[in-house]
């Protein structure tokens, strides 16, 4: 299987003249993001879930074959943090399923606040059908135990992998037969981008890790400069030097031609 490669996010105003031409509205810029990569991490979602006929019109904008993370609403992760997760997992379920088979994952990133619960994480986990799969980004150090990683395998559920600094920020863990890598901020100037040596050792471990029967999905979050474009054409190369292919884009969105 493929690994997955795009962006968290499509909509930043720096990225005209790097990914979107000059003159191109910005009401075409899906389609125009869908011609280069095959996946995309819906950021926007966090901090305002969109109405169910949003998802159905990403979906009849963007090629077959291409795939839409999904991050959680802030509401479930930051409000209730985790608490309560039955109206809010079942919310976002009701809305993100419109996307089809466009649907890639969800992403779960807990508050740096949020001390571990593996009782609340099970729980949040549970409402969430086996047909879904679900990553988990947890930033408090007290999540990094064996229980942690037994409730995540138990449920099927990726530990998400984060960079910050070209450094991992967690374990290494494999809790699932599939993967999940963020990368936020590069040390290469200018800031944030990722250098050619951090962004081969990524793409060398992540070949080390996981067979080519595993899908594994890869998002740039450092948007600022367009450095997130430019640092994910950089890793498809480096990712298919080591031997793993890169999905693609199956075709141009329909009404593009």
């Amino acid at each position: 299987m493929p690994v997955f490669v795009g962006t968290s996010g499509w909509q930043y105003r720096d990225w005209r003249g790097v990914l979107y031409p000059e003159g191109l509205p910005q009401r075409l810029w899906l389609e125009e993001y869908a011609r280069r990569f095959a996946t995309v991490e819906n950021n926007n979602a966090f901090y305002r879930l969109p109405e169910r006929r949003t998802f159905a019109e990403w979906r009849a904008r963007t090629p077959e074959g291409f795939l839409m993370a999904v991050k959680a609403s802030r509401f479930l992760t930051h409000v209730k943090r985790l608490k309560d997760p039955e109206e809010p997992v079942e919310r976002l379920l009701g809305r993100a399923e419109a996307l089809g088979d466009r649907l890639g994952p969800v992403l779960l990133q807990l508050p740096p606040t949020l001390r571990a619960d593996a009782g609340l994480l099970d729980a949040v986990l549970a409402r969430f059908p086996s047909w879904v799969r679900v990553a988990v980004e947890p930033r408090h150090e007290t999540w990094w135990t064996e229980e942690t990683a037994s409730v995540l395998a138990a449920r099927g559920a990726a530990l998400c992998w984060a960079d910050r600094g070209s450094t991992p920020l967690t374990p290494l863990w494999r809790t699932a037969g599939w993967g999940y890598l963020r990368l936020h901020e590069g040390r290469a100037r200018p800031w944030p981008a990722y250098g050619r040596r951090a962004l081969v050792s990524w793409a060398d471990r992540l070949a080390a890790s996981w067979s080519d029967a595993a899908d594994v999905y890869v998002y740039f979050n450092n948007d600022p400069g367009g450095w997130a474009v430019r640092n994910a054409v950089s890793f498809t190369r480096a990712m298919t030097a080591a031997g793993r292919p890169v999905a693609r884009p199956a075709a141009s969105p329909p009404g593009t031609e």
